[in-house]
Formats: C-alpha cells, sequence, structure tokens
C-alpha cells in the first residue's frame, strides 16, 4: 500500500491510501478527493481525471500511450508532468507521491 498526496489547485492537500495495482484515479475517488471527475469511469476516454505529478515522482509513473497523450494535448494546463490518473498504476514505490490538481478539468 501507498500513501499518494493530491493537492487541489487552491492548495488543500487530500492523502489516500492506494492499494497496488490500483489507479491513482480509483484511489482519488474512493478517498473522495475533489476534482476528479472520471466522466468515462477510467478508459482514458475523456480527459476529466488531469492530475500533474511533482517532477520528483514523475519517473515512477510509468510510460505515457499515444490515446493518454491525445487525451492531454487538448487540456489547456497540460504540463510536462501531466498525466491522466486513470492511466497510473499504483504500486508500493509511489508511497510519499505528491500529485496537484489542475484549476480545471477538461
Amino acid at each position: 500500500m501507498a500513501s499518494i498526496t493530491f493537492i487541489e489547485h487552491d492548495g488543500t492537500e487530500h492523502k489516500v491510501e492506494v492499494e497496488e495495482g490500483q489507479s491513482l484515479m480509483e484511489a482519488a475517488q474512493v478517498g473522495d478527493v475533489p476534482g476528479i471527475d472520471a466522466d468515462c469511469g477510467g478508459c482514458c476516454g475523456c480527459g476529466t481525471c488531469h492530475i500533474i505529478v511533482d517532477p520528483a515522482w514523475a519517473s515512477k509513473t510509468g510510460s505515457m500511450a499515444d490515446d493518454e497523450k491525445l487525451m492531454l494535448d487538448m487540456t489547456p494546463e497540460k504540463t510536462s508532468t501531466s498525466r491522466l490518473s486513470c492511466q497510473v498504476i499504483a504500486s508500493e514505490d509511489m508511497d510519499g507521491m505528491i500529485v496537484r490538481l489542475p484549476e480545471f478539468q477538461m
């Protein structure tokens, strides 16, 4: 199990326990993190679970598939460490990870 801190645009922090193999989107929803809309239910089809991974942790999130990149390319708040939380699968080495939420979801 890993503890991930989601930080809202206004600075409000939410620490969420994430099980290995669970997506960060699922963990955010279970943890009642506001701002992760996940309109498509986690199939990389909407872009409403956008997170910005702290640069120190970006290498732990794995590779980005083409469909995720295409969804994020439509997001005005995209950064170099943006990911869709439905596509980031938790592992124990993510314990302590920090992710930020954009002001608006797409």
